[in-house]
């Protein structure tokens, strides 16, 4: 019997996105498989209405060889995305011709609508026999419902931050390393101009490998972490110091846009999400702020944010992308579901889908990172993941 797979990415876009699905795509044809294409992530499962023809020719698309020929060539996904979590829908997000209906159920404890029931419902309804997501921790966990459910499922790993429990290495993670290399590359001609103190605010919630690499490779004077509390007093008088060794007297600083001064907090603001993140964003120009402060310097300010994660991915993340999409058929075709795709130890493997919730990859700040300097500093490369991860 001919498989009918389904497809669909969720979360913040990335490098490399276009690539695995193109490889999804063209491996599940080459064995005779349909594919369908499920347009912006979980929200088009949610929005899906059976009664509804329009929604169909929305959020669902058959694709064919025809339809991924050519999107390798660019960045983002062709299938667009969202951060919708059908298991934990606000009652003012809710379809219209969901509310009031015999779908879903209220969480516990919360004001948020349960509509995992209906999702599997137009699982069935579409005939999908399994499904690929690809996604961060946050869209996978809701893959992990789904297959605690009893239905099949094959993920695929992304996300710049390279935070997914269970993979060395996320599609997207070396594209937004090497962006902002550049881009740190290329500010130093401003800062440098101008003697300044440059800050360089990164993408990172709860992991700081973006900015632990990118000031490794950009070679900048001072890395803060999200897993560092830092002092800003010291954080300063390293800054300064560093500016007047400096031939050309500036000094340049990388900062995850999760790290926290020491007594202090995450700077988030907005509403929660539906996986309960608040936007992230605006530690460095306070970072900034209180340079000038301390030391009557001024300073220059960079918030990468989406530059980070635009344009075509790097010849890595297509390499990375392509063997995921490649091996989530071979998976599929052998009916082994229930798994992640990964790299460990720089070899591909597969680990179970629930590894994705089991926890937290972080930096080991230890072995990578000298607390005291705010530096990064790699204590023995023998034996050392390529990507320090």
């Amino acid at each position: 019997m001919t498989k009918t797979l389904g497809i669909l990415t969720g979360g913040g876009d990335v490098p490399g996105l276009n690539p695995c699905i193109k490889a999804v795509v063209m491996n599940a044809l080459e064995q005779g498989y349909r594919v369908i294409g499920i347009r912006r992530g979980w929200a088009g499962l949610l929005h899906y209405n059976q009664n509804e023809p329009s929604t169909r020719e929305y959020y669902v698309r058959e694709l064919h060889e025809e339809d991924v020929r050519t999107i390798d060539r660019t960045g983002g996904t062709v299938l667009h995305t969202s951060r919708t979590n059908p298991q934990r829908v606000s009652p003012k997000d809710a379809p219209d011709f969901l509310k009031n209906s015999s779908y879903g159920k209220k969480v516990a404890g919360e004001e948020k609508i349960d509509y995992t029931d209906y999702v599997l419902e137009v699982l069935e309804n579409l005939g999908i026999d399994v499904l690929v997501p690809i996604g961060g921790d946050d869209t996978l966990s809701f893959a992990v419902r789904l297959h605690k459910e009893g239905f099949p499922i094959v993920a695929c790993p992304k996300t710049m931050d390279n935070d997914i429990f269970g993979t060395d290495y996320c599609i997207g993670f070396s594209t937004a390393v090497t962006r902002s290399v550049e881009f740190i590359t290329n500010m130093r001609t401003s800062v440098g101009s101008h003697e300044r103190i440059g800050v360089v605010e990164l993408f990172g919630r709860n992991s700081g490998e973006t900015s632990l690499i990118t000031a490794y490779l950009a070679y900048v004077d001072r890395a803060i972490i999200s897993e560092v509390p830092f002092n800003m007093q010291k954080l300063a008088d390293f800054l300064m110091a560093d500016k007047r060794r400096n031939p050309s007297n500036y000094a340049i600083m990388t900062i995850s846009e999760g790290a926290v001064m020491e007594g202090g907090e995450v700077v988030e603001s907005g509403e929660a999400d539906p996986f309960g993140h608040r936007k992230l964003g605006g530690i460095g120009q306070i970072v900034c702020e209180e340079i000038k402060r301390l030391t009557g310097q001024h300073t220059m300010y960079q918030q990468l944010a989406y530059l980070m994660r635009s344009g075509a991915p790097d010849s890595l993340d297509r390499m990375v992308a392509m063997s995921f999409g490649t091996m989530a058929v071979q998976l599929i075709r052998r009916n082994e579901t229930g798994k992640m795709v990964a790299l460990h130890g720089g070899k591909y493997t597969t680990v179970p889908i629930e590894m994705v919730l089991a926890g937290r990859k972080r930096v080991d700040v230890p072995a990578y990172y000298d607390i005291e300097n705010y530096k990064p500093k790699i204590r023995d490369f023998m034996g050392v993941p390529m990507f320090l991860s």
